[in-house]
């Protein structure tokens, strides 16, 4: 499960992993490492947290580049809610559902030939930090969607190892893709390798990483982070951090 990618902002960090009765198991630590991992009462399921080192406090800048409260980070830090998924690309594969059912998949190569492209961009943590110019390379996701009969306005985008993440339909039209590539480089598995959403304008939750698979929806539900008191939209330049 992820969340951004992302988490150096805080000397003091918060994780709160909430029950599905409501009730909630809160986690403060300090130091370079903070790790917490709940099961429900029937052990059906676990919640894990892992922090990752390079939390420091950090000043708010005054840049018109910057979203309200963001600051300005040359480093790419890792935040992931859960182990890293180690995918071969082999045995990768990404699907379509609507909200019908119909269902398309693509295995690496068939993601291949949809025609990747290179995207300039800046992107946006939750966790306040901004990193600006980065660049990708991957399949808009508009290409996976072309020919498809559906009358969704949401869509659920869910992630090895189990992660969600929800957004409205129209937030992924000509604005988000099917990341495989960073800085020139594969994409990382502890950045999402082999392939992440990449959904810039919104926080990097939102990013999901290690996606493979968008559930079409015509009524909204929360993902992981949203369950949790993350806001359903998340659009930086509104703060729509929390509930």
């Amino acid at each position: 499960m992820s969340s951004c990618d992302d988490m150096s902002t805080l000397s003091l960090v918060d994780l709160i992993i909430s029950y599905s009765d409501g009730f909630h198991f809160p986690l403060t630590g300090r130091g370079r490492c903070v790790t917490a991992v709940a099961w429900s009462d029937d052990e059906r399921w676990c919640a894990v947290g892992v922090f990752s080192p390079g939390f420091s406090s950090r000043a708010h800048e005054r840049n018109p580049a910057l979203p309200p409260g963001q600051y300005l980070e040359r480093d790419f830090p890792v935040l992931t809610a859960g182990p890293t998924q180690r995918i071969d690309k082999r045995n990768w594969s990404f699907s379509v559902e609507t909200e019908t059912g119909e269902t398309r998949s693509w295995n690496w190569q068939e993601m291949l030939e949809l025609g990747p492209e290179k995207v300039e961009t800046d992107i946006h943590c939750v966790t306040s930090w901004t990193k600006l110019g980065t660049s990708w390379r991957g399949v808009p996701l508009e290409r996976f969607l072309d020919g498809l009969d559906t009358s969704a306005d949401y869509l659920m985008a869910t992630s090895y190892g189990g992660y969600t993440t929800n957004m409205p339909f129209g937030e992924i039209r000509d604005r988000a893709w099917l990341a495989f590539e960073f800085d020139g480089k594969e994409l990382s598995a502890e950045h999402g390798g082999p392939a992440r959403l990449l959904v810039p304008h919104l926080y990097f939750w939102k990013s999901a990483k290690w996606v493979n698979r968008l559930t079409l929806m015509t009524e909204d539900q929360p993902g992981f982070w949203e369950r949790n008191g993350y806001n359903m939209h998340g659009d930086p330049w509104r703060e729509e951090r929390y509930w």
